[in-house]
């Protein structure tokens, strides 16, 4: 009878998130397909595995794949990791995952740690949808194509980041996309663990203030859900202002506009009195 290929999440970076059932199979499973063997080398001796390894990554996983594919068919049971957070996220084992389903073999995730989920969590923006993109092409022209491409999207877009590219990344923003809403998600669980919110052009002013932000693994949100000519009054907001107007005062009628619109209240005020006539108090 066929093994099972577990798919198990380890820690992002703090070793307290490794879960109890991540520890048991790990040490109970034949083999043990890491993305990198020394890496993974440490996490396996802080919790007492011992568990033989062998690795698995995006040089050798059609050959390597093949091999354990025969180990699964001979009973063995397989455990995939990577080097943080849930395998196959921008990180190695599709084709292995793939060819597992297709020799009929039980694949079984062991849910634990993933970047995405935890940033998602705590940046404060929607995540009723969003787009994962993981890391953006490295080349000049196809970066900005790609990211031009993803912005079109009305969901939160999450983007990994890398340290030699996080104020590329930014500048890119400021050029593309400056009225966006953006956090960057700094050294996630780990002991400098940041979340820096605001548009592209403070976020990257506040980097190049202090060159310490700008070093560690990012994960970069984008609030696409409210773009500039979503944010902006339109014929529908005017209408629904004139009549509050009609009934209640200037100013509680723009208030309860701005909370059933979510636009600028300064921007239906100065409707509002433009329509009534009135100006401004100073």
């Amino acid at each position: 009878m066929p093994g099972v290929l577990y798919i198990v999440a380890t820690p992002i970076g703090n070793l307290q998130d490794m879960s109890l059932r991540a520890i048991d199979t790990l040490g109970s499973v034949d083999l043990i397909a890491a993305e990198d063997t020394r890496h993974s080398a440490r996490l396996l001796d802080h919790f007492g595995i011992d568990t033989p390894m062998l690795s698995l990554h995006d040089h050798n996983e059609r050959r390597r794949g093949a091999e354990i594919i025969a180990r699964l068919e001979q009973g063995m049971s397989v455990a995939l990791i990577s080097d943080a957070g849930t395998p196959l996220i921008s990180d190695p084992g599709f084709d292995l995952v793939r060819r597992a389903h297709v020799a009929g073999i039980t694949v079984s995730p062991i849910p634990g740690a993933s970047s995405i989920a935890a940033a998602l969590s705590a940046a404060g923006l929607p995540s009723d949808g969003f787009r994962f993109q993981g890391f953006l092409p490295s080349k000049g022209r196809e970066r900005r194509q790609r990211l031009l491409e993803l912005l079109e999207n009305r969901t939160t877009l999450v983007l990994f980041e890398a340290t030699h590219r996080i104020l590329d990344l930014l500048q890119l923003l400021v050029d593309e996309a400056p009225d966006r809403d953006v956090v960057v998600a700094k050294e996630l669980t780990k002991r400098h663990e940041r979340f820096l919110r605001g548009q592209a052009a403070d976020l990257l002013a506040e980097m190049r203030a202090e060159p310490a932000l700008a070093r560690g693994e990012f994960v970069v949100l984008i609030d696409n859900a409210a773009r500039a000519e979503d944010k902006a009054v339109n014929t529908e907001d005017a209408r629904l202002l004139a009549i509050l107007c009609a009934e209640l005062p200037v100013k509680s009628a723009t208030k309860i506009a701005a909370l059933i619109t979510g636009k600028s209240k300064n921007e239906l005020y100065s409707l509002a009195l433009e329509a009534s006539g009135k100006r401004p108090s100073r």
